[in-house]
């Protein structure tokens, strides 16, 4: 029985080490952030918190940024956010 406690422990920690790593800061240019904040882009409406991780629906429309494909776009519950258009998760809140 104990050695059974003592391998689900470490099997949790181990699995949660993985998932710290999955929220690791990423940083974003300035000249992204400065694009996105140009652009006139209406806002669609999500049910729930917008976040950083946070996977948008298929249904929400990411836009992209020229000459940087690995960021993308949007403007939800009248928030702009990053995110990145491979997994529609989002990379930054700025506003």
């Amino acid at each position: 029985m104990k050695k059974l406690v003592i391998s689900a422990v470490s099997l949790f920690l181990s699995l949660g080490g993985a998932a710290v790593g999955q929220t690791a800061t990423v940083t974003v240019p300035g000249e992204v952030r400065t694009y996105v904040l140009e652009q006139q882009s209406p806002s669609v409406t999500f049910e729930g918190d917008v976040a950083v991780g946070t996977t948008l629906p298929d249904t929400v429309e990411i836009n992209t940024i020229p000459d940087q494909p690995e960021y993308g776009y949007v403007v939800v519950n009248k928030k702009r956010v990053l995110v990145n258009p491979n997994t529609r998760a989002v990379i930054e809140v700025i506003e």
